[in-house]
């Protein structure tokens, strides 16, 4: 070893007197008899943990974030006192950034108001306009 680094030396100096580069010569590459392969650690997606109500035939009442459990209970008594059905807590692991719209939280309580306009078809609620129509004429009779 002592004797390639003292040729090495010689061949550098030798280089540097006749005024070309000293670069030294490159070394040839050895070959490996087996091939490390580098692998891709698989990037794990971002998830958060939240409550989520589901009725007796596990659908999807409402979701609460993970600090927000007493809502969900809330959620859980109002329900029951609407009707006589079974409903539960589950924990449910969600990924972050998902499709906008696919998983959104419910922070706040849905309004009865709210709940009956989506529940009714569109002929009763022509029948409930002319109901409304109907009592505001007896009210402007009345006056």
């Amino acid at each position: 070893m002592a004797s390639k680094r003292m040729e090495m030396r010689k061949q550098i100096e030798a280089a540097e007197a006749r005024g070309t580069s000293a670069e030294a010569p490159k070394k040839a590459k050895k070959a490996t008899g087996t091939k490390t392969k580098r692998v891709k650690e698989k990037v794990q997606a971002r998830k958060r943990l939240v409550w989520v109500v589901y009725n007796g035939s596990m659908k999807e009442e409402g979701r609460f974030p993970y600090d927000q459990r007493e809502a969900a209970e809330e959620k859980i008594e109002l329900l029951r006192q609407k009707s006589k059905k079974m409903y539960f807590i589950q924990p449910l692991k969600e990924v972050i950034g998902e499709a906008p719209g696919s998983a959104k939280l419910i922070t706040a309580e849905i309004e009865e108001d709210d709940v009956k306009a989506v529940k009714k078809a569109p002929a009763e609620e022509e029948e409930d306009e002319e109901e409304e129509e109907e009592e505001e004429e007896e009210d402007d009779d009345d006056e």
